[in-house]
């Protein structure tokens, strides 16, 4: 994979508190399991940028060896992988999620 791929996922997670990486968009998610991270993030009322990982086959394989997680969804909270839509739907109903975003100053 391609140093440039990486250095452009780094960039995204350095540069904004929460990146979501999913298929679609915010407005117009392409899978059940984006859309129900986006939706939590919604409800929590957290700003996040999202990043459509169907726009770019390089950008799609790139991610999963950066993260070394296979699948989409991917969450990332200043910089730190949190989870795909399995571990963020769980650490939302636990609680953990929000007590992470306040944590990270992303959340009052």
């Amino acid at each position: 994979m391609s140093n440039s791929i990486f250095k452009y996922i780094q960039n995204e997670i350095d540069t904004n508190p929460v990146v979501l990486f999913m298929k679609g968009t915010a407005d117009f998610p392409s899978c059940g399991f984006s859309a129900k991270v986006v939706h939590i993030l919604s409800d929590l009322g957290v700003s996040f940028k999202d990043i459509n990982i169907l726009e770019d086959d390089n950008l799609r394989q790139g991610l999963k060896d950066f993260s070394k997680w296979p699948t989409f969804p991917q969450l990332y909270v200043n910089g730190k992988f949190v989870g795909g839509c399995d571990i963020v739907r769980e650490m939302y109903s636990s609680g953990e999620l929000k007590k992470l975003l306040q944590n990270e100053n992303i959340l009052n």
